[in-house]
């Protein structure tokens, strides 16, 4: 079992290593370490790139996109196995996962398993709560190496929530001692999408679980905030990591983008930029204190699960399958999550298919995004 409340080590700047700038990444000065998605690596077969990385003393952490830990179910264990392979494939000092749910149904509703294809937010209440510090507890038993679990930006609120955000994340990690990765650009993202103050959600974390922050870009569109990953990190979301380092500093800090690369320099300056919000919030500050990890409850989290399984359930069918939007959610923000995870996966098969959009040229997508209304994915891409 991986050791709790244990010290993490100082990462320093990194980026999320990508093939497409895999050669820029290699050569860009000032890169302490780099961030590889962990369902892209195949340990016995590791790229190159990341081969030549780990060699010149290149920290790699594999982040992991597909566990589910959210969900009502518990963890999978080839899931677990796999990611375990990645981190000791690598070295890496810590593995990363998301506080998110990405399928529901199967068993615990009777009804069919779905998948979002995508990270969907899990509600802030107690009964979700308990599940996520059991499933957690369980990764953490199988991993070699410490769990650190990242907040997620989200389109749609739940109903009926319990806790706000930093409440939710300081009691996951005090019963758990897991360790956090703070997304700032995810903050954003619900300060524009749930009204959520980023500075209250910073001042309840406890800031000592953190083991790095993500940095990343995004784009609004009808007062939504997308958080693409695509596009240049805004003055907003340096603003919030300025105000994090003013209270921790952070053990690491990372530039995440996944699609749009744009040339190495301009990878440059937004890491440059990204170390001078670091250095602005660190000129004073007063660390938190964060006691160590309270002993697991002995409650059975078989009717919580069975709650949540359920809720989770009546979320992602309407979302992915076209059932009733469940009561208490916003009708049209449900609408605009729906066509983001449709799109999504019309953008997923056009790279691992990229014969349809040739075939179909501008047909291709309204097409697919027909086709995905009728057929859910049940057992992911």
């Amino acid at each position: 079992m991986a050791e709790r409340g244990r010290t993490m080590e100082r990462l320093g700047t990194g980026i999320g290593w990508r093939p497409e700038i895999a050669d820029a990444v290699e050569n860009m000065p000032g890169i302490d370490w780099v961030e590889a998605v962990a369902e892209n690596v195949c340990p016995g077969h590791l790229p190159e790139s990341l081969r030549r990385l780990r060699e010149r003393g290149v920290t790699v952490v594999p982040h992991g996109v597909s566990l589910g830990l959210g969900g009502a179910d518990r963890p999978d264990a080839g899931r677990l196995l796999a990611l375990a392979e990645r981190a000791e494939a690598l070295g890496s000092p810590l593995v990363t996962e998301h506080i998110a749910f990405v399928r529901a149904g199967g068993p615990l509703t009777a009804s069919p398993r779905l998948e979002a294809g995508h990270l969907l937010p899990v509600p802030r209440t107690r009964d979700a709560l308990d599940v996520l510090c059991e499933n957690i507890r369980i990764a953490q038993d199988a991993l070699p190496v410490p769990l650190a679990v990242e907040n997620i930006a989200a389109l749609i609120s739940w109903p009926g929530e319990e806790l706000t955000e930093g409440q939710f994340l300081y009691e996951l990690a005090d019963r758990t001692g897991v360790r956090l990765l703070i997304d700032v650009a995810n903050l954003h993202t619900n300060h524009v999408n749930r009204g959520e103050d980023p500075a209250e959600a910073l001042a309840g974390l406890p800031l000592e679980a953190i083991a790095y922050v993500h940095v990343a870009g995004g784009f609004e569109r009808d007062g939504v905030w997308h958080d693409s990953h695509a596009h240049p990190v805004p003055r907003p979301v340096l603003d919030i990591l300025t105000e994090l380092a003013s209270r921790v500093s952070p053990p690491g800090v990372l530039l995440e983008r996944d699609e749009n690369f744009p040339e190495p320099a301009e990878l440059e300056r937004e890491l440059a930029g990204i170390r001078e919000a670091v250095e602005k919030g660190g000129g004073a500050r007063a660390d938190g204190a964060w006691r160590a990890a309270a002993e697991p409850s002995s409650v059975s989290t078989e009717s919580a699960r069975q709650r949540v399984a359920l809720a989770q359930t009546a979320l992602l069918s309407a979302l992915v399958a076209g059932t009733p939007v469940p009561e208490g959610f916003d009708r049209v923000r449900l609408g605009v999550q729906a066509r983001a995870l449709a799109g999504k996966r019309a953008d997923v098969v056009a790279k691992v298919a990229p014969e349809l959009p040739v075939i179909l040229g501008a047909g291709y997508r309204p097409a697919f995004l027909a086709y995905a209304q009728g057929a859910p994915m049940t057992d992911g891409y």
